[in-house]
């Protein structure tokens, strides 16, 4: 028997596409269940876009009814999407189906039916349209436009996006977002990945609908009730990062468009800063900051940003949704204002309201400012007052600022380790650049001028970034065996067949010690704490253990 979406000829692949273990009986789409499993907890991403980073290692056409499947183009955690050419039309579309075909659950195949309903539903320019839905050998697809070029995650990958072309990808989204708010669609899952730019038209396009909920028809365009929920109690859908509060949690409010326009200032903010306005270590951390923090300033992320459309993207961002713009017409028209050159109308954020804001996350510590605050007044009255509001506004522009760079320093160790795994030496270079401090400055606002946040993560990037243009370490005069690095990334440990095993600094590039054994070293390894060093030879039966720094003999 075949498993729907599987290639049914006698060569189907015997190993698994990404980790390369041996298949079981059962495998949909030629991956292990360990892959599979990775997959779906992984967040939904199911763009149809024609420039993957990655494709199958082997994957021959193949036939499913109408459709010629040519080619992997986008997996996610429910659904995989092949290039394909209809047969009937000669023509290329993009053909959706689940990614466990047969084997999906029932929740799976009611949010592919919702999807497919709901973009089915909406027949817009910059909406992504569904051609055709159907089963096929039991597994649940849907054919749609095939968009030539990235998606806005990958577009924004190397660097943000000029303030204007950001704003008229957002601006152009939000009307199609509007356009599908009127028939009563919410979205509810839009984030750069599902947001396409059109190569030959550099339009972008919106798309995967896979959380799409239909508004009550009593109150168009409002959030009072919502049909046909999937949201289970304890159970969050859709991307942390970019999700408004209320749909975090319940507690926050219903959903409605003001949800929606939330994550299209989201989506603004990531293509102005190339990063998320919020991005914990984990789901729950994202997920408490999105309930209980303000984003940081995208200025202060990119000072070149326009005053304006900073003052837009934090009024869509903002938690409750009463205070956001009503509805995606109106944020687009307010980006529309900003193209043309013209007055905005919304209003950045005064000082006082955002101590306001400050006091209600933090009401204990407010609190006791408040009472110091209250007896230095009654103490003294006049010029001092003053002095303490101008201290009390530097140490908090302070303190937000050095939030700002430590948030900034991991994600740009995050950006720096992909670099490298893209081979982009340059970029990850760069990154870790940024971040040595400047102490020849002195110390201003400009936190990232005077304080080192680098540990051991900057040292190991960095070292990992040491290729043979930059550093040589030279004084073996025969094969060198092993080579390895002390789990704290600052000892470098040589063994060579010419007997020699040779420690080296890896800040200063410099040897720090060596040692000749009678015979050739075969392997150099470090204890788990880094403070031994085993050494072995091929020929005699000993392993050498080396006390550090000191390079001295401990056992025999």
């Amino acid at each position: 028997m075949t498993t729907p979406g599987q290639p049914t000829d006698s060569a189907a692949p015997k190993t698994c596409r990404q980790c390369g273990q041996p298949l079981g009986g059962l495998a949909p789409s030629g991956i292990c269940p360990r892959c599979l499993l990775t997959g779906a907890l992984d967040e939904p991403t199911v763009a149809a876009s024609a420039q993957p980073d990655t494709l199958p290692a082997a994957f021959a056409p193949r036939n499913f009814g109408d459709y010629v499947l040519l080619d992997e183009i986008a997996r996610g955690g429910m659904g995989i999407v092949y290039r394909a050419r209809q047969t009937s039309l000669d023509r290329h579309v993009a053909v959706k189906m689940l990614l466990f075909g047969q084997y999906s659950s029932d929740e799976f195949i009611h949010r592919f039916r919702i999807e497919a309903a709901a973009a089915a539903s909406l027949q817009h320019p910059n909406i992504v349209a569904i051609h055709e839905v159907g089963v096929h050998q039991g597994q649940h697809y849907f054919a749609m436009d095939l968009v030539e070029g990235p998606d806005l995650s990958r577009l924004v990958r190397d660097r943000p996006l000029p303030a204007r072309q950001a704003a008229r990808y957002v601006q152009i989204i939000a009307a199609a977002i509007h356009f599908a708010h009127q028939r009563r669609i919410l979205h509810r899952d839009i984030k750069p990945s599902n947001i396409l730019i059109d190569s030959a038209t550099d339009q972008p396009r919106v798309t995967d609908f896979g959380l799409a909920k239909r508004l009550s028809p009593e109150t168009p365009g409002t959030g009072s009730q919502l049909s046909d929920s999937l949201t289970v109690t304890g159970q969050v859908l859709g991307s942390p990062s970019y999700m408004p509060p209320e749909q975090a949690s319940a507690r926050r409010g219903q959903l409605g468009p003001a949800s929606d326009v939330y994550s299209l200032g989201a989506v603004l903010y990531f293509a102005l800063t190339g990063r998320a306005p919020f991005l914990g270590q984990n789901i729950a951390d994202t997920l408490e900051q999105v309930l209980n923090k303000e984003p940081v300033s995208p200025r202060l992320l990119a000072p070149g940003i326009p005053a304006d459309l900073e003052t837009i993207c934090l009024k869509c961002l903002e938690k409750e949704p009463a205070a956001r713009y009503s509805s995606a017409q109106e944020l687009a028209q307010e980006l529309d204002r900003f193209i043309r050159d013209e007055p905005i109308h919304a209003c950045p954020i005064t000082r006082a309201e955002r101590a306001w804001r400050w006091c209600r996350r933090k009401p204990a510590l407010a609190a006791s400012l408040t009472l110091s605050l209250l007896l230095l007044l009654t103490v003294v009255i006049g010029s001092p007052i003053t002095a303490l509001h101008i201290r009390l506004e530097r140490d908090n522009a302070q303190a937000e600022a050095l939030r700002a760079f430590r948030e900034k320093y991991a994600a740009d160790m995050m950006l720096a380790q992909q670099a490298l795994a893209e081979n982009n030496l340059g970029h990850a270079l760069d990154l870790l650049e940024s971040h040595r401090p400047k102490k020849s400055q002195q110390p201003t606002l400009n936190v990232s001028r005077s304080v080192d946040l680098r540990g051991f993560e900057w040292h190991y990037l960095w070292n990992q970034c040491q290729s043979d243009e930059l550093c040589t370490l030279t004084g073996h005069s025969n094969i060198v065996a092993s080579v390895r690095y002390s789990p704290d990334g600052r000892w470098l440990a040589s063994a060579s067949w010419d007997g020699t095993l040779r420690l080296w600094d890896t800040v200063t590039r410099q040897e720090a010690t060596n040692f000749v054994h009678p015979d050739a070293l075969y392997s150099a390894v470090f204890s788990p704490d880094g403070k031994i060093l085993a050494s072995a030879t091929d020929y005699e039966a000993v392993i050498r253990f080396w006390e550090l720094p000191l390079f001295a003999p401990c056992l025999r």
